[in-house]
């Protein structure tokens, strides 16, 4: 085996070993919060969903991919801009009280949505809604508020600094914070350890606010309360974290999630909203409305047939023709051609053998520096063939056919040929 074609076996197997420990190696967590129902990383919802049937048995749960005015006001169509204000005369909602889920790690509802999910808690349906960030417009007209943790925190560390309670680059916020429920169902435990991070956010209450606390942080700080509306209610946390797969999965923390959703009614239907977190489902590309009808489909597909036709044929008409352009004739070659036939016309050579004579004798004057050459010289011949290192012989030979050449009247072709083969051996013998 070559050393190339080892070199060669050996980059294959390194290619083929790091592919391989690629293809094994165990995929890096993901740590994103989705909140998606079909989601198995820590901060998916998957386990929370798929217990949905046995902690509301013999009520059916579906997951909902539309926005909240389309799933409770049926008359609006799958068409229908959930941007659009509320008119006058409202629609009519979906008939029946269910239990509405929004596990979120924010809740963000238009003007109508806000309204049909407000008239819907107040037939007499629940919502459960999660998130550090939640809609101004509702939380408006909840009375509520949701402040960040960590203002509060750095405040109560800047005084207790001041005071000197408190060492510089200290931390007052402990590394978990514990989630307590007020009214826990039987069987559940009150208390409740949860990283400090997924606890950021709380409530607080405005005026004329009739909100319930129905869960606090260790100082006390709602993270769920429960809002009453009509016949129904609203229920709010702002722990989204609490509800994910990795608190579920815990024995400590899988408890809270579970307490929470006790406070639903049983015996109601539960929609999951997926809508916030995957959008709707179906074809969502801007030319769904055309491809929905037919003659909009027809129109479409003539309009581009005819765009391709004009783009062909009013590029053909305008394209101009290329012209070839040759490239230029050799004209010394062909010069020298031209000469050539002319001396190879007729039987006498001798013009050619003075010319080919004549630029030997330049050779010999330039490579042996002979200005003055005389060729019948005998001193002359006999330094040439020294410089040259040919015998003597052979330089008389050749100048012999020289002179016989240039005193002859007609040179034949033979002569011609002996004369040029006898100055290349002259060439080839030459020091």
């Amino acid at each position: 085996m070559t050393r190339f074609r080892a070199l060669l076996l050996g980059l294959v197997a390194l290619f083929a070993a790091f592919v391989a420990v690629e293809y094994f190696r165990p995929q890096p967590t993901d740590w994103r919060p989705t909140f998606i129902n079909r989601d198995k990383i820590p901060y998916g919802t998957y386990v929370l969903y798929d217990q949905l049937p046995a902690l509301f048995p013999g009520q059916p749960v579906s997951a909902v991919r539309l926005p909240i005015a389309n799933q409770l006001l049926p008359g609006l169509g799958a068409d229908a801009n959930p941007d659009t204000t509320i008119s006058a005369t409202a629609p009519a909602l979906r008939p029946g009280r269910a239990s509405y889920l929004f596990i979120n790690d924010g809740f963000f509802c238009s003007p109508l949505d806000q309204d049909a999910l407000l008239r819907y808690a107040a037939q007499g349906s629940h919502v459960l809604l999660t998130g550090e960030k939640i809609s101004g417009g509702l939380l408006d007209s909840l009375r509520l508020e949701l402040r960040p943790v960590l203002e509060l925190d750095e405040l109560l560390q800047q005084r207790l600094r001041r005071r000197g309670g408190l060492p510089a680059g200290g931390s007052a916020q402990a590394r978990t914070n514990t989630l307590t429920l007020v009214n826990p169902p039987a069987g559940s435990a009150r208390s409740y350890p949860f990283p400090a991070t997924e606890v950021a956010y709380f409530f607080r209450a405005t005026a004329g606010s009739r909100a319930t606390v129905l869960a606090h942080d260790a100082r006390r700080r709602p993270v769920l309360v429960r809002v009453p509306v009509g016949r129904g209610a609203i229920l709010l946390s702002s722990t989204p974290a609490v509800f994910s797969n990795l608190r579920l999965l815990r024995p400590a923390t899988a408890g809270f999630a579970f307490a929470a959703l006790s406070v639903l009614p049983a015996g109601q239907p539960v929609f999951w909203d997926e809508y916030q977190k995957q959008g709707p489902l179906g074809e969502q590309s801007l030319l769904r409305v055309l491809a929905a009808h037919e003659p909009l489909r027809w129109a479409l597909w003539t309009g581009l047939a005819g765009l391709a036709l004009f783009v062909l044929f009013e590029a053909r008409r305008r394209q101009r023709i290329i012209p070839i352009i040759r490239p230029l004739p050799n004209t010394t070659l062909l010069f020298t051609s031209t000469v050539a036939s002319l001396y190879r016309q007729g039987s006498n050579h001798a013009l050619i053998a003075e010319k080919k004579i004549g630029l030997f004798q330049d050779f010999l004057r330039i490579h042996y520096h002979e200005p003055g050459l005389d060729l019948t010289d005998e001193p002359t011949r006999e330094r040439l063939a020294h410089k040259a290192g040919v015998p003597r012989s052979k330089v008389d030979e050749l100048v012999r056919r020289i002179n016989r050449t240039l005193t002859a009247r007609q040179v034949s072709d033979e002569e011609l040929l002996a004369l040029s083969q006898a100055i290349s051996r002259f060439h080839e013998q030459a020091a």
